[in-house]
């Protein structure tokens, strides 16, 4: 672990490798689990004032889970985070095929919003824990992202050029070339 600004970051992230392997894995993560994507206060706001533009990108059953529950909702642990359908996928996955995908996301691609998805969903396989003082980064392992981590290890890219667009997007660019250069000095022994 080492502190970079107001974060404490895991070495995990710099030494470890990744690479999301969609046609391996079909996006399990967004359908596996037990709870919703983590959200930030703001991001809720996000989500209830552009759902009118990405309900058309949405399952039926995903409309009905956040017409019924709401944009978001509060877990288990008193997190905010995005609602379920029957306990399992977000209720902003689509499919293609067999392969889940963010409903928020295609309506961005398609230009419809000008928010990609939540910042947790972004990040992953990093995962951020907001502290008083502090935001501990860290990389989480999950069988299931076994496949991500092998095409990582072959294409050689770390998780944190992986998830650059991301940290850049949550920490600013600051911080991120601040992270380079520990990554760089990880690297040269330093």
């Amino acid at each position: 672990m080492f502190q970079l600004g107001k974060t404490i970051v895991s070495e995990e992230i710099l030494e470890k490798d990744f690479v999301c392997n969609l046609s391996a894995c079909h996006g399990a993560c967004c359908v596996d689990g037990d709870a919703g994507a983590p959200l930030t206060k703001n991001e809720t706001k996000i989500l209830e004032t552009i759902y009118p533009k990405i309900k058309p990108f949405l399952r039926k059953e995903g409309i009905e889970t956040i017409e019924r529950l709401g944009t978001w909702v509060v877990g288990t642990d008193q997190d905010l985070e995005t609602p379920l359908v029957n306990n399992k996928d977000c209720a902003y996955v689509i499919f293609d095929g067999k392969t889940a995908l963010c409903g928020i996301e295609q309506a961005y691609n398609q230009g419809i919003n000008d928010w990609k998805k939540p910042v947790s969903c972004h990040l992953y396989p990093i995962r951020v824990k907001d502290f008083t003082e502090f935001a501990a980064v860290n990389y989480d392992r999950w069988d299931i992202c076994n496949p991500a981590c092998s095409l990582g290890k072959e294409l050689e890219i770390p998780v944190y050029k992986f998830a650059k667009e991301a940290l850049i997007r949550r920490f600013g660019p600051e911080w991120y070339v601040e992270l380079e250069k520990v990554a760089e000095d990880l690297k040269n022994g330093k």
